[in-house]
Parts: C-alpha cells; structure tokens; sequence
C-alpha cells in the first residue's frame, strides 16, 4: 500500500469518526430537555458522550485505565440522575460516544490517538466549567 493511500485511509476513517459524532451531536439537539433539567444538562450529555467514545478508544489503544470509562459512567449516574428517563438519555449518548468510533476504528491509529487526546481535553473543561458554575 502506498503512502498516498495510508494518508487517505486514514482521513477517510477519522472523517467517518467525525461524520458520527456529528451526527450524535445533532440527534442530542433534537431531544427535548425536559423543563426541570439543570442549565448544565447538555454538556453533561456531551460528558457522557465522551465517557463512551473513551471507553472504546483507551482499550484500543492498549491504555489500561482504572477505574473504566464504564465504571466513571456508572458512578457518573449514579451520582447525577435519579430519573429513570434522565438516566437513559444519559446511556444513550455514552452509546453513541462508543459506536462513533467502533465503526470507524479496528486499530490504534494516529488519528484514534488524537481524537483520545482531544476527548480527554474536552472532558476536562466541561468538568471544570460544569463544577466552576455551578458547583455548591
């Protein structure tokens, strides 16, 4: 395989990872809050949709994190949802976190490796923002 096809095939699998999460996005903005949800409820969804892209991305990558992704998602809802509706809207975007990129990866590539790093980041500052605002 040349180098010219690598390069594209590794656009064409980090564009189908971002042409999923895309889609996750706009699914998200089409579900209604419902009106008691707290000001932070979308970027608590996004947290979720990361916790699941994580989940698949580390392990991919041979990075062996303790807890799991899926156990901070646990602890995450636990701690966060008391609503059985609330909570499945929660699991539905760490779902759609996962798939977006275990359709599109079967490999720890360079472009896996950033999309981790960015998630991570990203992570990172909804925490930080989430609990700076609105933290007790």
């Amino acid at each position: 395989m040349s180098t010219k096809s690598k390069r594209f095939g590794v656009f064409r699998t980090a564009l189908m990872a971002a042409a999923c999460t895309f889609i996750a996005g706009q699914t998200a903005i089409a579900q209604q809050n419902a009106p008691d949800a707290p000001p932070y409820e979308q970027e608590l969804m996004r947290l979720s949709e990361i916790f699941g892209a994580l989940h698949f991305l580390r392990p991919l990558c041979k990075e062996a994190d303790t807890p799991s992704w899926r156990d901070r998602m646990e602890d995450f809802l636990d701690a966060e949802t008391l609503d059985e509706n609330r909570r499945r809207r929660f699991i539905e975007r760490f779902n759609q976190g996962y798939r977006g990129f275990s359709v599109a990866y079967r490999d720890c590539t360079d472009a896996a490796r950033l999309a981790m790093g960015q998630y991570l980041s990203e992570g990172e500052t909804i925490i930080g923002d989430v609990t700076s605002r609105y933290g007790r």
